[in-house]
């Protein structure tokens, strides 16, 4: 209840009935007088806001109490808040005000017909952060249009290089007699196309991680394992560059998703050959609490201090004297950052300019007798023999690949039988025409998919012929229901040293491929 000197001794019902209304209101109401008196407060900014004022104070009073309160952020010093006060009372004025409690007031006065004026408070706290959200989504997305165009410019240019170079050895291959310069042009057009499965599965990697659908598996296993894959990697390519590769692998097992800290590490790895001209570049371990961090030591030109926050970004190339590198696209380190994200392993780096970089991951420690046996032995293509005269069906629907496959397997001595589709390929099992060992067949065929002509064709045959899938769609829903229907997969393109490795497990070591993580 407002006492009668609130109200001035103004006793008219239909007036108090309006500021019985007004004080319902959420919003801060004031009423100043022509003599400069705050003749009116409402109950609401009593509720909503802090300051002492009270009916009856003039406006002096209350200038000095907002030049001198920390409730309220106004610029400027006392001095100069309290004058700013004075000289706008009667004038029309509208304002945001940030207060100590983070809330967002707009205050607005208007100016009455009898020389006072009203001034109202009203809380915008939740309609500002509304804006700047919105706001910085729609910069958010401007910044990311803007980089994905810088990108696809760039992916144009990289991808436009390696098809030239490969239309040109195609074309010089063809007419070339000299078998030395053959093989020149074949490890060049080898080159090439390693250099576009790069950047296309760099492109799906960023395409899974921004739909969400990369999933983590986590398993215990053997870091040395995974540095011997990593060294076969990448021995050739710094090799080349005169760089030395040295691995020192730790007798631990740590807990993660193989696969994805694999991705990390050969980001790291490649990335530091690219940037190294001289020295090397050494992987390594340290125990650090209960886990280990996996160093990636290079002795390249090192990362300005300035280009630590964003060399993590995606598509962000560090510039050197102002100039672009061509050296990839920036998507590997963005990659990595993202994907340790995903496993809420920390990563770090140390560089400086001339001195060299270290990037490193994090891992948890594993349990040694939950670690999985690998499933990817090195097999060397000298042994490729063992595969002489054994029956295979391959079942692609399409014809240069599967001419292409032909040809892959019959070098490694193998008996191929091909089918576009599964009618094809049960004709050829009739009657026991063709009893095969192993039947390798693409998942996207005409009719059915993989796993269903290979369920048909061991129903014809009466054997539970070993299979294997490949596909180019590398959707995790689609790469759970083969291997829930136990049949090992592989993404297209096809690695032919990992093509003849899962290929000697299930023929000649079908055990260890169980146990594994296929």
């Amino acid at each position: 209840m407002r006492d009668a000197s609130d109200r001035h001794s103004v006793n008219d019902a239909q007036l108090a009935a309006i500021w019985a209304g007004l004080d319902a209101t959420d919003d801060g109401i004031f009423v100043w007088s022509a003599e400069r008196v705050l003749v009116f407060i409402n109950e609401g900014f009593r509720r909503n806001w802090d300051l002492p004022v009270r009916a009856g104070m003039n406006y002096e009073e209350y200038a000095s109490h907002i030049a001198h309160s920390q409730e309220w952020m106004i610029p400027g010093g006392p001095d100069e808040r309290l004058q700013n006060t004075l000289n706008n009372f009667g004038v029309a004025t509208d304002a945001d005000y940030e207060c100590a409690s983070g809330h967002i007031v707009h205050v607005r006065q208007r100016p009455s017909a009898q020389g006072g004026m009203v001034v109202t408070f009203t809380d915008v706290t939740a309609i500002k952060r509304n804006e700047r959200e919105l706001r910085e989504a729609k910069e958010a997305a401007e910044a990311m249009d803007e980089a994905k165009s810088r990108f696809l410019r760039a992916a144009n240019h990289d991808l436009r290089q390696p098809l030239a170079s490969l239309k040109i050895l195609i074309y010089s291959c063809v007419r070339e007699q000299d078998d030395e310069k053959r093989a020149e042009m074949l490890h060049a057009m080898g080159v090439a196309t390693s250099i576009m499965e790069d950047l296309l599965g760099a492109l799906l990697q960023i395409g899974q991680l921004d739909a969400g659908r990369v999933q983590p598996r986590i398993t215990s296993f053997q870091l040395s394992e995974l540095f011997e894959r990593l060294r076969i990697q990448f021995n050739h390519q710094a090799s080349e560059k005169g760089l030395r590769l040295r691995f020192v692998a730790p007798s631990k097992t740590v807990a993660t998703d193989r696969a994805l800290l694999e991705r990390i590490l050969s980001n790291f790895v490649g990335n530091a050959i690219r940037f190294t001209e001289l020295g090397g570049v050494l992987i390594g371990c340290r125990k650090e609490g209960h886990g280990l961090r996996i160093d990636v030591i290079d002795t390249g030109r090192g990362i300005r201090q300035e280009d630590f926050g964003r060399i993590f970004e995606e598509f962000y190339r560090v510039t050197d004297n102002n100039q672009i590198q061509k050296k990839g696209l920036g998507l590997g380190l963005n990659i990595a950052k993202r994907l340790a994200d995903l496993l809420e392993l920390p990563i770090g780096l140390r560089s400086e300019v001339g001195s060299g970089s270290t990037f490193s991951v994090w891992v948890p420690l594993g349990n040694i007798w939950h670690s999985n046996i690998s499933a990817e032995v090195d097999i060397s293509e000298t042994v490729a023999g063992e595969f002489a005269g054994i029956p295979m069906l391959l079942i692609e629907d399409d014809d240069f690949l599967r001419e292409s496959m032909t040809q892959l397997l019959r070098r490694w001595g193998i008996d191929v039988h091909a089918a576009a589709n599964e009618d094809e390929a049960l004709e050829l099992v009739a009657d026991s025409e063709v009893v095969p060992r192993m039947i390798i067949a693409d998942y996207n065929l005409e009719v059915r998919t993989g796993p269903d002509v290979i369920a048909a064709i061991r129903a014809a045959t009466g054997e539970e012929t070993p299979a294997i899938i490949v596909t180019a769609d590398a959707e995790p829903r689609v790469i759970a229901g083969i291997r829930e229907a136990g049949i090992p997969v592989l993404i297209k393109p096809v690695s032919p040293p990992r093509l003849r490795v899962m290929m000697h497990n299930l023929l000649f070591e079908p055990d260890l491929l169980k146990s594994a993580d296929i």
